[in-house]
This record gives structure tokens, C-alpha cells and sequence, in this order.
């Protein structure tokens, strides 16, 4: 049954509720993921995963990268922190160390996607879509996941872009938004209009079944509910210290929302900057530390409710094998990638590695990408969250998972 029709005048707003305009109710959308919910971390700009993650028990490694190349673990300069007797990681990522010694983070290494063009236009887009090589017309491989997932989530916010545009990973989702901060998240009108109109709405979408009517009401009590996320009130806890960046700020964000139990399924936050073509050392060490503290301030913030949250760290392409004579290094295939969760085996670095030897390489000097990046997203799609229908979140490609996730 649809509510009776209201006429609203401009009097009506700023008084608050026209006359015979019915009572207002108190609406609670169904909210809740059937699953874990997935924090997208982006490194835009084709993250050099031999860097962050050097390949020290590789022979060829320092021979390839004479100036770039870590330290042995135990040297006094730039040393590598040790892993597992054959890769590291590199010291500004250091708070993440911690967390794969506890078994809460994984690496992939020499893992990427079918393009080849080294172009990050086209290599993001081929990876947002969740698509093979050049196929760009696809939606979002978000957007199909939480069209597949039937999990009785009504909330108008399954997911969240903490961005200035909707990546394409969340593109053809009709419960998916992207706002620069929280507070962002509100009715775009003067103050003292922002009551009289939300309890305008309230007493057109109060009754009936319609989805329209439903996805009004839901809208709404979303809006109140956003309204009491403060950022800039929020405490972090377990002791959690986010960098002030925008990555940080941008989990910080994310976990506050997440403790609110709104319905959010999936986050997405970028880190971008890491095309390292010149003085890669120098470029790169503010990202890995802002990357490694975020990660780690986001874990101890969260808690207990680790167990219910996968993140993933992923890039668009790694580099160049070879430094260049800029001591950076230009585009390349295999790069690495970040798990980080309570249903992650962590304390161990995936993947199949190629080596870096010369006659290892591709044609065109790259590390051999070994594994899929819709490998590791299609495993966590359906064992961490809870959808089976992974061929239409995938439709090209059949993932191999890797048993990555408990």
C-alpha cells in the first residue's frame, strides 16, 4: 500500500511537517554480510614487489639490481627484515612483520594479471573488472559479487569507496557509493532544512513493500545513522595509531564504520604514488611506511573483529627486473600482493617463484607473473565471503585457490 500523497511547499520545509501529513516512523533496514567484509587496499602506480619484498635467496637477485638490492638480514645497512630463510621485507614495512610472525598476514609473490601492455589505464581497469586481457567492458567484479550473493543485506551501503569517484571494481552496484570522508555521507542541503526534509521523506516512504518505498526507508535511517559517525571524534582502540595520511585516515574511516554495523560488505581505499621510474628508494620509502603502519594501526584497531575481515593489498603491475640508470625501474608483470585477517594462514609468502635470472624473465625483462590475481580474489570470494557463485563473479576464468584462507 502506498502512502498518501503529500504536497510539499517550500513553507511546509522550513516549518517542518506539512498539515494531515502522516505520523513518522522509526525504520531498521536488514542489515549484516553473510561473510567476512573485504578491505580493498589499492596501490596505484605498480608497486615494485621485489623491493618490498625481496627474493634474497635468489642468486641472480643482487646481480639484477645492484644499487636497488636489500641487505642480508643482520647487515648494519638497509638490511632486509627476514621471513622465511628465502624472501624478505623490506624495513619500512617493519609493523607488518609482526603481524606475518603472528600467522594474520600472507604475501603473495609473482602474482598478476593477463595484461600486457603495461599500461596502468588499462592494467587497472583489466583488474578492477576481474576480467582476462583487453576486455573492459565488463562491470565491477564487486558489483557482480554483490549481485551473486544473496545474503538478506538491505542496506543502502554494502559498499564503500573512501575515494572521489566509485572505482570500476564497484561500477553496476546499486548499493555502492563512494564518499570522501563520512561525514560526506548527508542530505546536500542548508542546515536548517536538513530535519524538516529527512521527516518529509519519513512520512512519504513510511508504508508499503514496494522497493522503491523499502529502499526509501532504508536510505533514510542510513542517513541518521551516518550522521553519528563523527571521524573526527572517533577513538581508535587497542592502543591503534593511524599515520595521518590519507590512507590512514582513510582506514580509520573504514573501521569506525565497521564497528557501526551499518551492512558495509566491501571497502576500498587507495594508496597511490608508486611508479617508481627515478630514485625508487627515495619515492618509495614514504609509501611503505605509510602502508606497513596503516595496515597495522587497522589490525589492532579492529581487534576480535579480525576474524570477520579479510584485507587485501593489491597493485596493478610490478617493474622492471633490471634497475634503470635513474635508479628507479620502468613498468613490469609480477609484483606482490598483501592478505592481512583472522581467516587468513598467514606466516608464509605464496606462489610459485619464477626466479630473476635473465633467461627466467619475459621477453621483455619482467617477473613472470605465476599466479593470478583472480586466484586469491576468487578463493577469498567464496570461502571468505561466502559466495559459491564465483563463476559469474569471474566469468572468464576458473581461480585456482591456493588454500590461503582457513
Amino acid at each position: 500500500m502506498m502512502s498518501p500523497a503529500v504536497r510539499l511547499t517550500r513553507r511546509d520545509l522550513l516549518r517542518g511537517k506539512p498539515k494531515g501529513s502522516p505520523r513518522r516512523m522509526t525504520f531498521r533496514p536488514e542489515t549484516g554480510p553473510a561473510g567476512d567484509i573485504l578491505v580493498v587496499v589499492f596501490l596505484r602506480g605498480g608497486m615494485d614487489g621485489l623491493h618490498v619484498v625481496p627474493a634474497l635467496g635468489d642468486p641472480a637477485y643482487r646481480k639484477q639490481r645492484p644499487t636497488l638490492a636489500l641487505s642480508e638480514p643482520g647487515k648494519p645497512k638497509d638490511a632486509a627484515l627476514p621471513l622465511d630463510g628465502f624472501y624478505g621485507l623490506h624495513p619500512k614495512l617493519a609493523p607488518l612483520r609482526d603481524l606475518f610472525q603472528a600467522q594474520k598476514l600472507a604475501i603473495v609473490h609473482a602474482i598478476g594479471s593477463p595484461d600486457k601492455t603495461l599500461s596502468h589505464f588499462e592494467a587497472m581497469q583489466t583488474m578492477e573488472r576481474g576480467v582476462g586481457d583487453g576486455n573492459l567492458t565488463a562491470s565491477g567484479w564487486i558489483a557482480r559479487h554483490l549481485a551473486a550473493l544473496e545474503n538478506g543485506n538491505q542496506s543502502p551501503m554494502r559498499a564503500l569507496a573512501i575515494a572521489e569517484v566509485l572505482p570500476k571494481s564497484m561500477q553496476g552496484a546499486i548499493a555502492a557509493t563512494a564518499v570522501r570522508s563520512l561525514s560526506d555521507y548527508r542530505l546536500n542541503l542548508p542546515d536548517k532544512w536538513q530535519e524538516p526534509f529527512r521527516d518529509l521523506l519519513g512520512d512519504l516512504y513510511q508504508a508499503g513493500d514496494d522497493p522503491i518505498q523499502a529502499a526509501g526507508r532504508s536510505t533514510l535511517q542510513l542517513l541518521g545513522d551516518m550522521e553519528k559517525l563523527d571521524p573526527a571524534k572517533y577513538q581508535p582502540e587497542g592502543g591503534a595509531v593511524y599515520p595521518d595520511t590519507g590512507l590512514g585516515k582513510g582506514l580509520r574511516q573504514v573501521a569506525q564504520l565497521i564497528k557501526a554495523d551499518l551492512g558495509l560488505e566491501i571497502a576500498e581505499v587507495d594508496l597511490g604514488g608508486w611508479d617508481a621510474h627515478a630514485v625508487q628508494d627515495v619515492l618509495m620509502s614514504g609509501l611503505m611506511d605509510e602502508l606497513g603502519r596503516s595496515l597495522h594501526a587497522f589490525y589492532s584497531d579492529l581487534g576480535d573483529r579480525t576474524r570477520r575481515v579479510t584485507v587485501v593489498a593489491m597493485s596493478e603491475f610490478g617493474r622492471r627486473v633490471h634497475e634503470n640508470s635513474g635508479l628507479g625501474t620502468d613498468h613490469g608483470r609480477g609484483t606482490a600482493m598483501f592478505l592481512m585477517g583472522g581467516g587468513i594462514r598467514g606466516g608464509k609468502v605464496y606462489g610459485q617463484w619464477p626466479g630473476v635470472a635473465d633467461h627466467q624473465l619475459d621477453r621483455d625483462g619482467n617477473l613472470v607473473v605465476t599466479t593470478d590475481y583472480r586466484d586469491v580474489l576468487g578463493e577469498l570470494v567464496e570461502r571468505r565471503l561466502g559466495n559459491t557463485r564465483v563463476s559469474q563473479v569471474f566469468p572468464d576464468y576458473t581461480p585456482r585457490p591456493l588454500a590461503l584462507t582457513a
